[in-house]
């Protein structure tokens, strides 16, 4: 039953990090070939904003390390196909190949900077800095990447202040959209509104800022709720919750496209998804990688089918 509530939006914008962000923490290495049909059917089930690799340095990445191979078999796919680039070498690699659309990735905490990035989190944006403009210059859109926005595995609870301020240098660097990342998943909805009330009050509002929310204490979905609330119109999810941080491993999985997709069909926000091409596609990804999907939604409606075809 759809029921809508007052003071959302009426359309929604899911940028789907599945392909990148989903599998570049399993433990094996997909085909090329896979994940190619899976960006595919991702598209085919109606998401507009895919985000189909990362140009990082094989080693540190090896999942991702085809992405030469895989961005030429899916650049005709009608949508948007962001690519990770950590430094102006991803960039060119990103280049090359014909990319419009690029993310850089800074963390708001020094001890993740490190994890991650092997640099302090200035070193980190200072590298960031030509990257952006570079890719400014060759008529690219540019998001930003911000993790720990609420917690972090070494440092505790993230002050308020500090995510404000590196937010509002990645912006500053000419970023066209910001995403804030509970990369381990501790954010709950009043501090999510409170971090966007004091990103407002810095210059930066809802209409620039994603939210990416792991799921790790069951929170993502009502973390998503606040922020739409807080006027947020773009979300980030994986398809079949797939996904976590290699680099923070009390991350588990990010927030599942299909359970976001069921929660705002049910308040009457558009996302333009078809929720039933979307659960097979994440089925049928299950079943390349030997295990059940951790989305609920997918077990559910996966139920449901089965059960109606015995």
């Amino acid at each position: 039953m759809v029921v809508p509530a007052s003071g959302l939006p009426a359309r929604v914008r899911i940028h789907e990090v599945g392909p990148r962000d989903g599998l570049q923490n399993e433990q094996g290495t997909v085909p090329t070939e896979v994940k190619a049909e899976f960006i595919r059917r991702l598209a085919g089930a109606g998401l507009s904003t895919i985000e189909a690799t990362s140009f990082v340095h094989p080693k540190w990445v090896p999942q991702l390390a085809d992405a030469e191979q895989l961005f030429p078999l899916v650049r005709d796919v009608p949508a948007r196909l962001p690519v990770l680039v950590p430094n102006e070498r991803g960039l060119d690699r990103a280049l090359a190949l014909g990319a419009r659309e690029v993310a850089v990735f800074a963390s708001a905490t020094e001890s993740f900077a490190k994890a991650n990035l092997n640099r302090t989190v200035d070193e980190a944006l200072a590298m960031f800095a030509p990257v952006v403009t570079r890719a400014i210059e060759h008529g690219l859109a540019v998001r930003g990447y911000l993790s720990m926005c609420f917690g972090d595995p070494w440092e505790g609870a993230v002050p308020i202040d500090r995510v404000v301020r590196v937010s509002r240098r990645l912006m500053d660097m000419g970023c066209d959209e910001l995403s804030l990342g509970d990369t381990i998943g501790v954010a709950t909805p009043g501090h999510v509104q409170r971090l966007l009330a004091a990103l407002d009050d810095a210059g930066i509002p809802a209409r620039a800022l994603a939210v990416h929310f792991h799921d790790t204490y069951g929170q993502a979905l009502a973390n998503t709720l606040a922020a739409l609330q807080y006027g947020v119109t773009t979300i980030d999810a994986s398809a079949g919750g797939l996904g976590g941080c290699p680099y923070a491993k009390s991350a588990t999985g990010n927030l599942a496209t299909e359970d976001l997709v069921w929660m705002l069909h049910g308040l009457g926000i558009e996302t333009g998804v078809d929720l039933g091409r979307l659960t097979a596609t994440s089925v049928w990804l299950a079943g390349h990688l030997g295990r059940p999907s951790p989305s609920r939604t997918v077990r559910a409606l996966a139920g449901a089918t089965s059960h109606k075809e015995s």
